[in-house]
């Protein structure tokens, strides 16, 4: 039996290839390599994590290229990593996440259909929660008050895979992540941004005078939970579920440069700046429902996850960088 892992050369897409790889599934990746970031970190990104990944390059709006790539592997399970991430940049082009979030999602929803996939696990995001929740978030607060264009698609996919649940009993299981770190990451993400900074020398900007705080998650404890709803496929009447997949852990913006310049050796300087749109000010997961359903147990604090994430970045990019 193939599963197909869309967005698999992305951080982590290729993490969830690697982990699938490590228990003998046989997996067909997709992936448009686009170029949000630079594609030479997505294809060394797969040469050191999975290198023998066998991944296509296709994009999510080529319906006649998805639809072949279904007739030929025959996926029974999929896992839906690819989109178009990033708040910021959905001020900026919004068409390009109507594309991807939207009209790619649609695809993948139809051809699961039509192809007899037994569960479609996809993902979601912590921002979906915009101004209307509450910390700890719960999947039972609303999201109806997105903060950006990409968390209204995201909110959207969800009602997309309900509705596709809801009518032609699509099994499906969409997954909130929240800020996710590590190695190989995105390096448009704090993490990296803040890390390349503190090995230049350079300057770091703190949004919000630094009064922020998110609940970020390593990489590792994100790829076990991806793994957990895939072998608990959803059984109600109505068969679709959301997960948070956090660290139930918020961490000061401070504390987290405090680290990441422990790690590097050196201290960070900072520039505070006022709130950026889109932004949210605080991120907590509540997992409680992801630990019952499949015994997701986040174990990676912060100090123990950003070092290796600066010596990567030390390694990957240069201390000048």
């Amino acid at each position: 039996m193939t599963l197909l892992v869309t967005g698999a050369a992305g951080f982590i897409g290729a993490y969830t290839c690697q982990a699938l790889a490590a228990r003998g599934e046989r997996v067909v990746g997709l992936d448009n390599y686009n170029d949000y970031y630079d594609p030479r970190l997505k294809r060394d990104r797969v040469a050191e994590l999975c290198p023998q990944a066998d991944i296509r390059t296709l994009d999510l709006t080529d319906r006649d290229g998805l639809a072949a790539l279904f007739d030929e592997v025959r996926p029974t399970r999929v896992i839906h990593l690819a989109a178009q991430a990033g708040v910021r940049y959905s001020l900026q082009n919004p068409h390009v996440y109507v594309e991807s979030n939207m009209v790619g999602f649609v695809n993948m929803l139809e051809l699961c259909r039509h192809r007899g996939v037994r569960h479609l696990v996809y993902a979601s995001s912590s921002s979906v929660y915009g101004d209307s929740a509450t910390p700890p978030f719960s999947e039972d607060q609303r999201v109806d008050q997105p903060r950006s264009l990409y968390a209204a698609t995201k909110v959207a996919n969800e009602l997309m895979a309900h509705t596709y649940a809801q009518l032609y009993g699509l099994r499906a299981t969409g997954l909130r992540f929240f800020t996710v770190y590590g190695p190989w990451g995105r390096p448009d993400m704090a993490p990296l941004l803040f890390a390349r900074a503190v090995l230049a020398g350079r300057p770091i900007e703190v949004f919000n005078e630094g009064r922020m705080q998110r609940d970020f998650t390593h990489v590792s404890d994100i790829v076990a939970g991806i793994l957990g709803a895939l072998d608990h496929p959803p059984e109600e009447p109505v068969p679709h579920r959301v997960f948070n997949l956090g660290n139930h852990t918020p961490v000061e913006l401070e504390r987290f440069i405090e680290v990441i310049a422990q790690a590097a050796g050196r201290p960070a300087r900072k520039v505070y700046k006022p709130m950026q749109p889109g932004d949210m000010v605080r991120t907590m997961a509540d997992t409680a429902r992801a630990k019952a359903a499949f015994g997701y147990e986040p174990a990676t604090p912060i100090e123990a996850g950003l070092p290796p994430v600066v010596a990567w970045c030390h390694d990957y990019f240069g201390a000048a960088a």
